[in-house]
């Protein structure tokens, strides 16, 4: 297979090492004659064979490797000796050079097309190897940056603004100026931000250079370009893009545009502010195109899951998310609306900003500039005889006294509040003026949530604690640590070396029962907090990390990071105020 000279089927291989029967191919051929898909992904969707039995018996019929790319170290240079297109159409990567050939990993080995392309692309003779196709796109994804492009345009940009003979304005608001250095840059910076899967690009102009930065996880990626010029331009192109006031630069201004990258629908908030070298321009990217998580993606266990579940399907009360800003509260919210959203109930969101467009929603975006306060809105949502309203977040006593008084007739009402944990809630609330009568009789559930990095897979190893981290560890009394279980990601291509690789929630639930709502409508602060920690099935945020840590999934400068938090803000609460 080194060299074929006959084309090979990938069914035939199977039938012929008695994967599949010869029924179960026909039946397959048949469905991918009707919806066009791969013969394979038919395999594997309708249940005959696992994509690992594929793989398996291509290695094995073909006598060639199977290469798993998560756990492969391969060098980003050889990879780019495929250009990006070709690797992805013939769904190939290149993994070792030498003197006399190129190691090719495939997904479809059996594709002669592709091995002749590939063979004049490359100039020389290919080994060929197998590889998982959700693997080599992912592999794709992440070595084919667009890091020299965009420094490529920047140069370009700003060779063209040195001449002086360029109407800037003329340039970013033609129509056809798709070419300009200015919008290829700005595709580029787009199309890299979406592929590595970035929540935030920055663009902050420095004295010299120009700095964009990304945020991956919760952490930024810094890429500095030495062009100082270009960054005007750029943020002239982008405001009006949003629909600014491109003659107002002494201002922060806020904004919203879409944007379609690689056949994904981006929602773009951006926000732009004077600093000391120019404007910086903020821009957070919500992919429309994935639509809304399940409940069960969130990374909750199985039973809070459940419980959660039955309580946002209750008939009326309220039920809290609460978390400092970035930690996935909306994402959780809507994840419940997910499976509220029905055509029995009628929901009304009333937010700052509108997140996720969602069918049968009733959205409305706060404007307070024009009077369209929280506070306003939820008053008329109220005559609108709504079953379900969520809030985007409870920053007043007005509004809570309002979401209060709807849970306790007749309403479910979701929202979310900026706190550390479950149990400072309540003292928040208390604080904005709430009644602990009336949240006794409204209040059903908080959940406290935080997000933290996964280990990347493809360069775990066992963890040697530091001094630091041992003794944090060791004064943990009430749970059993194994320290032998923790686990780090070495850093690797896949996680661009920083050995996280995508987060997971972190989840903390304290829900209302009978003996617990008696103590908050008492008002003893004391007992509260105590019945609270005891309450059946409460596990502190921490605990909850630690597991994780724990299991390999995270690490435990990632637990210990939460527990800081939490630590500050108990610590900046000062004395508890008295329930009343």
């Amino acid at each position: 297979m080194q060299n074929p000279k006959k084309k090979l089927r990938v069914g035939d291989l199977l039938v012929e090492s008695r994967k599949i029967s010869e029924v179960q191919l026909q039946e397959a051929l048949a469905e991918q004659k009707r919806t066009g898909r791969k013969l394979g992904q038919v395999l594997v969707d309708s249940g005959i064979i696992a994509e690992e039995g594929i793989l398996e018996t291509l290695s094995q019929q073909l006598k060639i490797p199977f290469v798993d790319l998560l756990h492969y170290k391969f060098n980003p240079e050889i990879v780019r000796l495929i250009p990006e297109v070709q690797a992805r159409r013939f769904r190939a990567i290149a993994l070792v050079r030498d003197d006399k050939s190129i190691l090719v990993g495939m997904s479809d080995p059996t594709n002669i097309f592709a091995y002749d392309e590939l063979s004049r692309i490359l100039d020389r003779p290919l080994r060929l190897a197998v590889v998982k196709e959700s693997d080599l796109l992912k592999t794709i994804d992440t070595v084919y940056r667009k890091t020299e492009q965009i420094s490529g345009f920047a140069e370009k940009l700003s060779t063209e603004l040195a001449k002086g003979d360029i109407d800037l304005r003329q340039l970013v608001e033609a129509a056809d100026v798709t070419d300009a250095p200015v919008v290829r840059m700005l595709q580029s910076l787009f199309e890299d931000a979406v592929q590595i899967g970035a929540s935030d690009i920055h663009i902050e102009p420095d004295e010299a250079a120009l700095r964009i930065r990304q945020r991956v996880d919760g952490v930024l990626q810094e890429h500095i370009v030495n062009e100082t010029r270009i960054a005007p331009a750029l943020v002239l192109r982008l405001k009006l893009m949003a629909g600014l006031d491109i003659s107002e630069k002494r201002l922060p201004q806020d904004g919203r545009f879409s944007v379609r990258v690689n056949d994904r629908n981006i929602d773009v908030r951006m926000s732009t502010m004077p600093i000391q070298h120019g404007e910086s321009a903020v821009m957070r990217l919500l992919d429309q195109t994935g639509g809304v998580r399940d409940m069960d993606e969130l990374g909750m266990s199985d039973q809070m899951r459940a419980r959660v579940e039955a309580l946002v399907q209750r008939p009326h009360g309220m039920v809290l998310v609460t978390g400092p800003t970035g930690s996935g509260k909306t994402t959780t919210l809507y994840a419940a609306l997910k499976l509220l959203n029905t055509s029995e109930n009628k929901i009304i969101t009333v937010e700052d900003p509108v997140e996720y467009r969602v069918p049968r929603l009733n959205q409305v975006q706060v404007h307070s500039d024009i009077g369209r306060t929280f506070s306003r809105v939820l008053r008329s949502a109220l005559r609108h005889d709504p079953d379900i309203i969520l809030i985007g977040e409870m920053r007043d006593e007005e509004t809570a006294e309002i979401a209060i008084r709807a849970a306790m007739t007749g309403h479910m009402v979701l929202s979310t509040l900026h706190t550390n944990d479950a149990l400072s809630t309540v003292n928040r609330l208390l604080d904005m003026g709430m009644k602990s009568y009336l949240l006794a009789s409204a209040l059903h559930a908080i959940v406290a949530q935080r997000l933290v990095r996964r280990i990347c897979r493809s360069c775990i190893q066992p963890a040697q604690l530091d001094a630091r981290e041992t003794a944090w560890v060791q004064s943990r009394k009430d749970v059993s640590v194994d320290m032998g279980a923790f686990r780090r990601g070495a850093g690797c291509a896949h996680c661009n070396h920083t050995g996280y690789l995508g987060r997971i929630g972190v989840y903390e639930l304290l829900e209302f029962h009978r003996d617990l709502t008696e103590v908050l409508a008492r008002g003893d602060s004391a007992d509260f907090v105590r019945a609270a920690r005891a309450a059946e099935g409460f596990e502190p945020l921490e605990r909850v990390a630690l597991r994780y840590a724990q299991e390999a999934i995270t690490t435990v400068p990632e637990v210990m990071r939460i527990a800081v938090d939490i630590d500050a803000e108990s610590a900046l609460g000062g004395n508890q105020p008295a329930l009343n």
